[in-house]
């Protein structure tokens, strides 16, 4: 028999949050834990920038879809390296016709800076990893509700590392993906406070000059690499 409307959850059962069917979180982005956000990047260079990311560790790469000539950064690197060398994804997505041009091109997650249920909507029906971005405790359950594979904190480096650690009291079940201001120094707080994975922008992609970005990505991973993955670790 179900409780009378307004009563609490009886002793041991605990309210969970529901959702439709979501798109599973990428390997590389649980195992790796580092996706490297590129903004801008000269096209004839982004396979060598594919390239230096791998030597040095880093096995995700979104593509802005506000830089120029995104869709063919997408395209090119798609090309280049099997998901499992470099998974490459879109960023900055705003609206379903630049996801499905985003998607045509090879991108294989999606990220963007807000919460547009439909959007969400429109990525889980087609089985696409989605991260839509917020910032406040109703916008991430929101966009989990849609059916989010995780949600972008953004802009985390604003609020830092201690809102992650709080939000996961009472929504544990809810991965968060922080990005915004994120470096090799703060990397790892987040991390620890039980970020599923950290974005790394300007810190980590610099003038997009692929011999300093290797070097860079071997710090990120080597920074983080003393911190146990979320779900090795209990909410708090």
């Amino acid at each position: 028999m179900s409780p009378p409307q307004g009563a609490a959850p009886a002793a041991g059962l605990e309210p969970r949050l529901e959702g439709p069917p979501r798109p599973s979180i990428p390997h590389a982005i649980e195992s790796g834990r580092i996706v490297a956000i590129g903004r801008g990047l000269d096209l004839t260079r982004v396979e060598a920038i594919g390239d230096a990311l791998m030597r040095g560790g880093v096995r995700v790469l979104e593509i802005t879809l506000n830089s120029d000539d995104a869709i063919s950064a997408i395209a090119r690197l798609a090309r280049r390296f099997e998901p499992e060398e470099l998974l490459v994804g879109a960023g900055t997505v705003l609206d379903p016709a630049a996801a499905a041009g985003a998607v045509s091109a090879g991108a294989r997650f999606l990220v963007m800076p807000h919460t547009d249920p439909e959007l969400v909507r429109w990525a889980a029906e087609r089985d696409i990893p989605v991260f839509p971005g917020a910032f406040t405790p109703t916008e991430i359950i929101r966009a989990w509700q849609a059916g989010a594979s995780a949600v972008k904190l953004f802009p985390a480096s604003s609020v830092g590392p201690a809102f992650v650690q709080d939000l996961r009291g009472p929504l544990p079940e809810i991965p968060l993906f922080p990005t915004g201001g994120i470096t090799m120094d703060n990397a790892p707080a987040f991390l620890a406070a039980g970020a599923l994975a950290i974005g790394l922008g300007s810190w980590l992609m610099g003038d997009g000059e692929p011999a300093g970005l290797e070097q860079r990505a071997r710090d990120a991973v080597a920074a983080i690499a003393s911190v146990p993955p979320a779900g090795d670790r209990s909410a708090p």
